[in-house]
C-alpha cells in the first residue's frame, strides 16, 4: 500500500521546496548498504548451566544506509527483533535474529527514506526448562533487564561514532528505537525505566518484581539487583559480591561500554510487546508509538498478566497499548502528536480510529490498534510481519542443526513450519509486507513530528485564522482547465495543494477580489485551494478532472 496522506490541515505551512519527494516520508533511494559493527561486548548467561559462569559475548548490529546519500545529519532508528529472549529454535519459533525477514524489510525501508537504521542483536538467555514457574519467571525478567542495558549501549555506540569521524553521517540528537514482539518490551523499558528504584516500586501490580524466598507468602527479594546485574544503563562494570541468582562470587555480569554518552532517545516504537509497569511513564518519558493487536494472546493490550509463548507460563502483570497511550497523553509525553495544530488524517489513521471503535475503546493518538479478524482456527494472530522459506535450513550451529523448517520437529508437535502457521496462517512475503505497509505508514509521519524532522511541516497547521468558507466562491467545481475565484475581500495569494499536502501551484503578490487560476491538464483528483487574506485564509476542496 502506497503512502497517501490526506492532510485536512486547512492552512498548511508549505513552500516550493515541498514539491519533490520528502526525506523520511518517501522512498528517495533504491540501493542500501549494510555494514556490521560491534557496538559492544557484555556478559551473557546463555551457557551458565554448562560453564557455571557468565561469559563475554560480542554485540553486533547491522547498519543500513542509503547508497548515494550525501547527508551528514541523518536521523537514526535502532531496531530490535523478537524471540522471547531465547535463540531461535530454542524459543520455539523461526524468527528471533537481527536478520529476520521483517527486520531486514523494516531497516531497508527506513534507509531508503534517508534514515540510518541498525538491526541490533542483544543478549538472550534464560532457562525455560527450570523446575518451577518462579524460576522461569526470574530468568525471563533478568533477560529483559539485560535487553534494556544492551539497547541503551547501542544508543551510546551510535552517539560515539560522531566523535570517531561520523562515518554514518548521523544526527546524535535524533535517535529512535523500534522493537518487534519481544523487542517491543525492550524498547518500552528503554522509554520508561529511568531509575532502578522504579523496578522496586511498581503499582500494577505492587511488588511484582520480587521473589518470596523464605516461603512466607511475602515477596522479599528483588528479581533484579544492581550489585549482581548491573545498573539500568549498563554503564558500570559489575562483579557479583557473593553467590546468588546462580552466579559465582566474583563473576563479571556487566561490562561497561561507551560510558559518558547519553542514553536519551527521541521516540520509542513497539510492534507488539508491552510495558513492565505503567508507573514508569511520567512527564520525562520518551514519546511512544504503540502498534498492537487488541486481542493479542501473548502481550496484553490492556492491563493483564503476560503469558510467555515458549512455555505458556504466566510471568507478571504488564500493561499494553490501551494503557500506555492514555498514560502518555496524561503525562504530556505524547502531546507532541496533537499540539501546535498537528493533524493526521490519512487512511491508516482513519483505520486506527475505526479499529479502536471496533475494539470498544477510544482512539488515542500514537496508538494503532492493529485489529485483524481471527484466522480459521479462531486465533487472533497479532501483528504478523514475518515470513520464511519452509525449505530453508534452520541454524546449523544451534538447536536446529540445519534441518529445514518444514522437517524440523517442534516440541509441541509437527514441524516448526507447521507450528509457525498456527499464528501466521497463509504466511507469505506479500501478507507480511502488507502488514508492514500499514505499520510504517502509521509510523513515518509521527516520527517526523516526534523527532522534529524536516518533514514535520506536512502535518503542522499554520497559525493563521481559518475564515468562513462563504467569504469566497470557487467555480466551476469540478474543474478541468481553470478556476474562477471571487471574494468579498482583497486576495493576497492563492495556493493549490494536492491531497498529500504538496504545493502544486502558488500565486503571490495579488491585490484583487477576483482571479482566474489556470490549472495543468495533468492534475486530477481532490485538491485543496487556500485563498489568503490579510485576516486569515479560506480553504476550499475542489475536484480536478
Amino acid at each position: 500500500m502506497n503512502r497517501i496522506f490526506t492532510i485536512l490541515t486547512l492552512a498548511l505551512l508549505v513552500s516550493s521546496s515541498l514539491m519533490g519527494q520528502e526525506r523520511y516520508l518517501d522512498q528517495l533511494f533504491t540501493d542500501v548498504e549494510v555494514r556490521t559493527e560491534l557496538y559492544g561486548t557484555n556478559a551473557t548467561v546463555i551457557a551458565l548451566s554448562v560453564v557455571g559462569e557468565a561469559i563475554e559475548q560480542p554485540l553486533p548490529m547491522d547498519i543500513y544506509t542509503p547508497v548515494g546519500d550525501t547527508a551528514t545529519n541523518r536521523a537514526v532508528v535502532l531496531v530490535f527483533h523478537t524471540g522471547n529472549f531465547l535463540p531461535n529454535v530454542t524459543n520455539g519459533q523461526i524468527p528471533g535474529t537481527r536478520q529476520d525477514s521483517s527486520v531486514v524489510e523494516i531497516c531497508t525501508r527506513l534507509a531508503q527514506r534517508g534514515y540510518v537504521a541498525a538491526s541490533c542483536d542483544y543478549r538472550v538467555g534464560w532457562n525455560p526448562l527450570a523446575q518451577s514457574q518462579p524460576e522461569r519467571a526470574l530468568g525471563l525478567i533478568q533477560a529483559a533487564y539485560r535487553g534494556v542495558q544492551d539497547g541503551r549501549t547501542a544508543v551510546r555506540f551510535m552517539r560515539s561514532t560522531v566523535d570517531t569521524g561520523n562515518d554514518y553521517g548521523i544526527d546524535p540528537s535524533r535517535i529512535a528505537v523500534l522493537g518487534q514482539g519481544t523487542g517491543g518490551y525492550l524498547v518500552l523499558g528503554m522509554a520508561g525505566l529511568s531509575d532502578y528504584n522504579e523496578i522496586l516500586t511498581t503499582t500494577n501490580g505492587p511488588a511484582k518484581f520480587f521473589l518470596d524466598t523464605d516461603g512466607d507468602g511475602m515477596p522479599d527479594t528483588p528479581m533484579v539487583v544492581q550489585e549482581f546485574h548491573g545498573d539500568i544503563n549498563g554503564e558500570v562494570l559489575t562483579v557479583t559480591p557473593a553467590d546468588g541468582f546462580g552466579l559465582p562470587m566474583g563473576d563479571t555480569t556487566n561490562i561497561a561500554n561507551h560510558v559518558g554518552y547519553s542514553n536519551d532517545i527521541g521516540l520509542a516504537i513497539n510492534l507488539g510487546g508491552a510495558l513492565g509497569d505503567v508507573s514508569w511513564l511520567d512527564d520525562n518519558t520518551t514519546p511512544t508509538i504503540s502498534i498492537q493487536h487488541p486481542f493479542d494472546i501473548f502481550a496484553p493490550y490492556e492491563d493483564a498478566v503476560l503469558i510467555v509463548p515458549t512455555t505458556g507460563d504466566p510471568i507478571v502483570q504488564v500493561q499494553g497499548a490501551k494503557v500506555i497511550g492514555p498514560a502518555q497523553m496524561a503525562n504530556g509525553a505524547n502531546s507532541v502528536f496533537v499540539e501546535d495544530g498537528i493533524i493526521f488524517d490519512d487512511p491508516v489513521t482513519m483505520m486506527a480510529r475505526a479499529n479502536a471503535a471496533a475494539a470498544g475503546c477510544d482512539y488515542v493518538e500514537g496508538v494503532f490498534p492493529f485489529l485483524t479478524p481471527p484466522n480459521s482456527a479462531g486465533i487472533p494472530e497479532g501483528v504478523q510481519v514475518d515470513w520464511w522459506d519452509p525449505n530453508a535450513p534452520s541454524p546449523a550451529n544451534g538447536a536446529g542443526m540445519g534441518i529445514p523448517w518444514n522437517m524440523l520437529p517442534h516440541p509441541a508437535g509437527g514441524t516448526f513450519h507447521e507450528q509457525g502457521l498456527i499464528l501466521n496462517e497463509n504466511m507469505s512475503a506479500e501478507k507480511a509486507r502488507g502488514n508492514i505497509d500499514l505499520c510504517m505508514d502509521y509510523i513515518y509521519p509521527r516520527a517526523c513530528v516526534a523527532l522534529d524532522l524536516p518533514c514535520r511541516s506536512f502535518f503542522v497547521s499554520n497559525t493563521e485564522e481559518l475564515l468562513p468558507s462563504a467569504l469566497a466562491t470557487v467555480t466551476p467545481n469540478p474543474a478541468s482547465d481553470f478556476i474562477n475565484i471571487e471574494a468579498d475581500d482583497v486576495i493576497q495569494s492563492i495556493e493549490l495543494l494536492d491531497m498529500q499536502g504538496r504545493l502544486v501551484k502558488k500565486v503571490t503578490n495579488l491585490s484583487v477580489q477576483t482571479y482566474r487560476l489556470d490549472i495543468l491538464d495533468s492534475l486530477t483528483g481532490m485538491h485543496t485551494l487556500n485563498i489568503r487574506f490579510e485576516e486569515g485564509v479560506v480553504a476550499k476542496k475542489i475536484i480536478l478532472n
